[in-house]
């Protein structure tokens, strides 16, 4: 039953534990319980909306970020990572695969916000060896969810 609550969660988190409950075949009941036992336990981390900041005209711009680090002795990249993760213009953290170690998404209210971010905080962090930015132009499809809708196309009418 979790594993369902989750995957409807994931595809809509606004659904009612009434509508999770008939999808499950379960009471609003154990519904409920299962998700605050989820939260609890730290896999359901919070909820969020995905937002089309060009319909909102709001002028934020995204980086994403991939940064070299030398790993601390004990702590790994973790410690690196977790030092990042509190500035608040870095919205991700994630330790990837390939030549850098980390992937940050960061945003700001202007290119020049983004990239002195980089370069007066990030670039300054004790282990941070080198970073590549790479500024977000356009969102089509964000956690799943197609950003625009697809155009109709009409063909045209011909007139002899």
């Amino acid at each position: 039953m979790e594993k369902k609550i989750i995957e409807l969660l994931c595809e809509n988190a606004r659904l009612s534990a009434a509508e999770l409950a008939q999808r499950c075949g379960c009471s609003e009941e154990a519904v409920a319980a299962a998700i605050k036992s989820l939260e609890k336990q730290g896999i359901i981390c919070g909820y969020t909306a995905i937002l089309d900041d060009r319909a909102l005209g709001e002028n934020r711009v995204r980086a994403l970020i991939e940064v070299k680090v030398t790993p601390k002795r004990e702590g790994g990249f973790d410690e690196v990572a977790r030092r990042i993760a509190k500035y608040p213009e870095v919205v991700d953290v994630m330790l990837i695969s390939g030549g850098f170690d980390l992937l940050l998404t960061v945003e700001g209210t202007s290119l020049a916000k983004v990239a002195g971010f980089v370069s007066e905080k990030l670039a300054t962090i004790d282990g941070v060896l080198s970073t590549s930015t790479g500024f977000i132009l356009k969102k089509y499809k964000e956690s799943g969810r197609m950003m625009q809708k697809d155009e109709e196309y009409e063909r045209l009418k011909i007139c002899f």
